[in-house]
């Protein structure tokens, strides 16, 4: 039996047993992404690592995604282990061991270990950095009215304290071109532009921009570059020196599969030293990024288990995650594009989208759309109102099926008649 004859024998997810996660890679050993993303008795397989509800179709894996079941058992064991000796570890352990985790994480970025730290979340990793620039009455920040709430309410409150002035542009659903982007936010940059901000793929549309050329354009204004890429890391595959960018934060609870709590800062080694921490610690020199990750008594057995999210997304691979991603999003999207009443706010080009994807119905408000689809289909997305994009946000993962999606096309055909 070859190992495509294997995947197709299965006959459905109740009848699936588990499967080792090794075991079931050697399925697919030899086989490239695309052909593997297809392959829907790998997946159904594969779905049997989480702990998937049976209450409802689950397409707002986007705030969170749940972690493997692997991942759990670990984060459960490393709490037992750090409570058995309490103090002892905090004292004795814990920054050892939260530099291996750092090291890890850096290799998956692609950065140096010295210029990353490991946050809680996206917004607290980019308020560390908003709230450290000395700002200065006057001073311009640029960023989009889709970015994420938390924070452009970060840059209202600079603006309230320091009189820093807000400039914000309004990203086009679709765009026609990358040099179209980078012009629209060149257009908001002033001799007083101090920050630009974009997101590496837009939460609420899935839409990718192209940070590098962004990037380059503002660094020629002399402008320094956040990219909020909450969205990003574990999602698709990317190296942050590729990018440019003088900042970048992230959350590892979102596509990388870590428990909640978890997320990254990347701050250019050059740039560590301007930048003012949050909390106050004299025990770091000031070019040194550690000086901004004052934690205090945390919950440290989450940073453990980053290190076993890690194992389990590298065992998969970027690549077949990434194709998988990509497929599932097309697979519905491409069945409700063109139906009448229903507007897709994400683009239709693989350059600019993943797994991500915003879909309304036409005289239907978000908000109305998403608890419909919940009440009528169990389905459970989230409703956007903000600018241009209105509708629903739909973030399939690894372990939603197409069946799953067909009654989501199944639904938005229904509703947009």
């Amino acid at each position: 039996m070859t190992k495509r004859d294997f995947l197709r024998s299965f006959t459905g997810l109740a009848a699936l047993p588990f499967t080792p996660l090794h075991s079931l890679l050697q399925t697919i050993e030899g086989l490239p992404a695309d052909t593997v993303a297809r392959e829907e008795a790998f997946w159904e397989s594969l779905r049997s690592h989480f702990t998937v509800t049976n209450d409802f179709i689950h397409l707002e894996n986007g705030y969170y995604i749940l972690a493997a079941n692997e991942v759990m058992d670990a984060l459960v064991s490393h709490a037992r282990t750090v409570n058995r000796v309490s103090s002892y570890y905090m004292r004795t352990r814990q920054f050892d061991d939260k530099l291996a985790v750092r090291k890890q994480l850096a290799e998956v970025v692609g950065c140096s270990s010295d210029e990353l730290i490991i946050t809680r979340n996206t917004t607290e990793s980019l308020d560390t950095v908003i709230s450290g620039i000395d700002w200065k009455r006057g001073d311009e920040a640029v960023m989009a009215v889709q970015d994420y709430g938390a924070m452009l309410d970060m840059f209202a409150q600079q603006a309230r304290r320091y009189g820093i002035v807000n400039r914000e542009v309004e990203l086009p659903n679709h765009p026609q071109s990358d040099d179209k982007l980078v012009r629209l936010y060149e257009k908001a940059i002033t001799p007083k532009t101090r920050l630009l901000m974009l997101c590496h793929i837009v939460n609420i549309t899935g839409q990718i921009l192209p940070v590098r050329k962004i990037a380059d354009m503002a660094h020629r204004h002399g402008v320094e570059v956040m990219v909020d890429g909450a969205h990003a890391v574990g999602h698709f595959d990317f190296r942050l020196p590729d990018l440019g960018c003088d900042y970048y934060g992230s959350s590892l609870h979102k596509w990388l599969g870590c428990p909640l709590g978890a997320g990254m800062l990347y701050v250019r080694r050059d740039k560590v030293k301007g930048l003012w921490p949050m909390f106050g610690d004299a025990g770091f020199a000031d070019d040194d990024i550690r000086k901004l990750n004052h934690t205090g008594t945390h919950p440290v057995h989450t940073d453990l288990a980053l290190a076993d999210a890690i194992r389990f997304h590298q065992m998969i691979g970027i690549a077949r995650k990434e194709a998988r991603l990509r497929y599932l999003q097309a697979y519905w999207t491409s069945k409700v594009r063109s139906v009448p009443n229903v507007i897709v706010n994400t683009p239709a080009d693989p350059a600019r989208m993943c797994g991500i994807a915003n879909v309304g119905i036409r005289g239907m408000k978000p908000t109305d759309l998403a608890k419909t689809l919940f009440d009528r289909y169990r389905i459970w997305t989230v409703g956007i109102e903000r600018a241009n994009v209105q509708g629903v946000r739909v973030t399939p993962h690894l372990y939603t099926t197409t069946a799953e999606l067909d009654t989501l096309v199944k639904a938005l055909r229904e509703l947009a008649a």
